[in-house]
This record gives C-alpha cells, sequence and structure tokens, in this order.
C-alpha cells in the first residue's frame, strides 16, 4: 500500500507510461487516465500536473470530498471526470455546486434509468456534459445508450470492448459499433433482453 501517496517515483513513472502511449498513439487519439481513490489531493494534482503537457482526454478520480476536487481542478490543468461511486441527486449536487470536474460520470446500473435521467438534467443546468460510466455486458451498454439518446449533454460512453468471449451469447443483440460510434437501439424496451438459457450455462457456481 502507498497510503494513497503520490512518491517522486510513483509520478514519474506515471509520466513515463503516459508519454509512450503519447508518442505511440499521436495527437489525434485520446488517452484517459483511471486513479480512482489511490491518492489524496495532493498526490492527484501532482499527477494531474506532470500529465498536462499529453493532452490527456481526462483525469478519472473518485473523490468523496467536492471541495478537494475542485481544489483539485483548479491546481492544475488536466481534465477531471469523476461521478461514479456518487449515487442520487443529493450526492451529486453539492459536487455540481463545487463545479469539481469538467465531465460527469453516470452508472445507470448503480443509479437506475430514472434517476440516472435526473442527475444528467441536474448537470445540464451547470453546463456540465455527462459520461455513462459502462463496463458490464451488453444489456449495460443499451440501457446507457438509451439515456445518452435521452439528454442533451453527453460527452462520450464508455463501452468495454475487452470482455469475456461467451458475452455475445448472453443478450438477444450485441451493439453494432461503427468507427467508435454505437447505433442507438430502436426496439422496446431497451433494445436488448437477456438470454436466461444462454446466461445459466455461464452462471457462477462457487
Amino acid at each position: 500500500s502507498n497510503d494513497q501517496n503520490a512518491t517522486t517515483w510513483l509520478v514519474t513513472h506515471a509520466e513515463e507510461q503516459i508519454s509512450v502511449m503519447r508518442e505511440a498513439v499521436g495527437p489525434d487519439i485520446d488517452i484517459c487516465l483511471d486513479i480512482n481513490f489511490n491518492f489524496k489531493t495532493e498526490g492527484a494534482i501532482a499527477i494531474g500536473r506532470v500529465l498536462e503537457p499529453y493532452d490527456l482526454f481526462w483525469l478519472e478520480i473518485d473523490n468523496q470530498d467536492p471541495r478537494s476536487l475542485s481544489q483539485i481542478k483548479r491546481s492544475q490543468r488536466t481534465p477531471i471526470c469523476t461521478g461514479e461511486q456518487l449515487l442520487g441527486l443529493r450526492q451529486y449536487r453539492p459536487f455540481l455546486e463545487e463545479m469539481s470536474m469538467d465531465t460527469l460520470k453516470i452508472d445507470v446500473q448503480w443509479q437506475g434509468f430514472s434517476q440516472a435521467k435526473k442527475v444528467a438534467d441536474l448537470a445540464e443546468i451547470y453546463e456540465v456534459n455527462i459520461a455513462p460510466h459502462n463496463y458490464n455486458s451488453h444489456l449495460s451498454t443499451f440501457q446507457s445508450l438509451n439515456l445518452a439518446a435521452s439528454v442533451s449533454n453527453v460527452r462520450i460512453m464508455e463501452s468495454d470492448v475487452d470482455s469475456a468471449p461467451w458475452r455475445d451469447e448472453i443478450t438477444s443483440v450485441v451493439p453494432n459499433v461503427d468507427k467508435g460510434y454505437i447505433t442507438i437501439p430502436k426496439k422496446p424496451g431497451w433494445g436488448c433482453d437477456l438470454d436466461e438459457r444462454s446466461a445459466k450455462k455461464y452462471a457462477y457456481s462457487g
């Protein structure tokens, strides 16, 4: 454990990794870095500052204190994304009031769809774009797509392309991805259903 401290070695290591990525992909590919809950305010600022030259799409930080996160945002130029750890309008509101982020993450499955929509609408009042947090099954992707289709302040939607090889078997439809864009579903409901018979084949039995 590093006690949430960003040592000189660790900050230098982060810069080395991101610099190699930037050199490899060039200036036109976006890079996101998720540091989760791993650093206190001081450490997150240090990492954000050292990564400024590499033009990250965002630095994703989970933080329970909106003022701390606002300090990070003001103290360095790397854009901040947060919110997947929050639940409900009352938890999101102080972060928006403090303007603690550049992009707000919303997990549709964690919030429930109606609450996620309310949070997105609240973010729009503060001129903040959202990004659906989505790393689960295709059903999760279709639920997140429905949110993206119902609001006007979506920056980008997360989609996990590297998952279990049998993931395609457990839903009635798989997402149609074309050049980084996913087609919005038009079928009733989510536009995708869970195939329970297939899902049972892969049920965890431990």
